[in-house]
């Protein structure tokens, strides 16, 4: 499966521009889409998903024209939003009966032998019978996926699902990810950059409607092998004054004082040292080449 995507732009009418001319390819496999919150993500995957009409440009999936032929699209297509929404009272067993009626599945023991699998896969079984009100935030992430996977389609999309999730549903919730990307095409829009490294061959990073990298995530990283550079220090005086020096491309806190990261093809000196570089300086590297940027 290939999903195409060529000078895709969007304006809404209160003027901004959530997307600006993105071009890129996803293949048969997990692909990455990060940006920070704003960056236009959530406006292409409802773009993708049939949602909403770009300005311009055009959409393919495996020769079917995304924009012009959506009720094909949506027979092959799994959507978790970032918010979505549910009745409370409904068990996830009904609400998930109820769903697959609504996706043309009107052979009841289809339904009933696809909603149990469903159920089984997404380690929500035990808990068939509980109203979704009193599931957990992972608990209701999960039931997200399984509606997705109603009908096996062919492509899912997946909008910063472990947003609020603790670090043990998380993990549970990036491994059942993990599973679903082996033999259809899935798409992780989020902001946790240690998410797409765990899981994506391919990956894109997106800010302010543009599109700033496309590649795998292990090339990018061999791009900045011996270009990355820290250093800690303990006041605000000492990382300002190194910002007016430097290109630093991240600061965090670690122990209370700031470690300060550098890009650098050779190093900056004064008490820096060398450090192999993570996804994260992949990820602000480019965020800060697209600010210095003229408009």
């Amino acid at each position: 499966m290939a999903l195409t995507i060529n000078n895709l732009s969007k304006t809404y009418p209160n003027g901004v521009k959530a997307l600006k001319n993105l071009s890129f390819s996803i293949g048969n496999s997990m692909f990455g889409l990060v940006g920070p919150n704003g960056a236009g993500k959530s406006s292409l995957m409802r773009t993708i998903a049939t949602l909403q009409d770009p300005d311009s440009g055009t959409i393919t999936l495996d020769g079917i024209d995304v924009l012009r032929q959506k009720d094909e699209v949506r027979r092959i297509l799994g959507y978790l939003p970032q918010e979505f929404g549910v009745y409370p009272k409904i068990s996830a067993l009904d609400m998930l009966r109820h769903l697959a009626v609504m996706k043309g599945m009107t052979s009841a023991g289809e339904r009933k032998e696809m909603v149990e699998a469903i159920l089984q896969q997404t380690n929500l079984w035990d808990v068939r019978k509980k109203a979704l009100s009193t599931f957990s935030g992972g608990m209701k992430q999960r039931f997200g996926i399984a509606q997705a996977l109603l009908g096996n389609p062919r492509l899912i999309i997946v909008d910063e699902p472990t947003a609020g999730l603790d670090p043990a549903e998380r993990n549970r919730f990036l491994n059942l990810l993990s599973s679903l990307g082996s033999d259809r095409t899935v798409i992780l829009s989020t902001h946790i950059v240690d998410d797409v490294r765990q899981l994506c061959p391919r990956m894109a990073i997106i800010a302010s409607g543009e599109l700033l990298l496309e590649g795998a995530p292990n090339d990018t990283l061999a791009a900045l092998n011996g270009k990355i550079w820290s250093k800690v220090v303990a006041t605000d005086d000492e990382v300002r004054t190194i910002e007016a020096q430097l290109k630093v491309i991240s600061t965090h806190l670690v122990g209370g004082r700031h470690e300060i990261r550098v890009h650098s093809d050779v190093s900056p000196g004064d008490g820096f040292r060398s450090v192999d570089s993570g996804l994260e300086d992949v990820y602000f590297l480019n965020l800060s080449q697209q600010s210095e940027r003229p408009n």
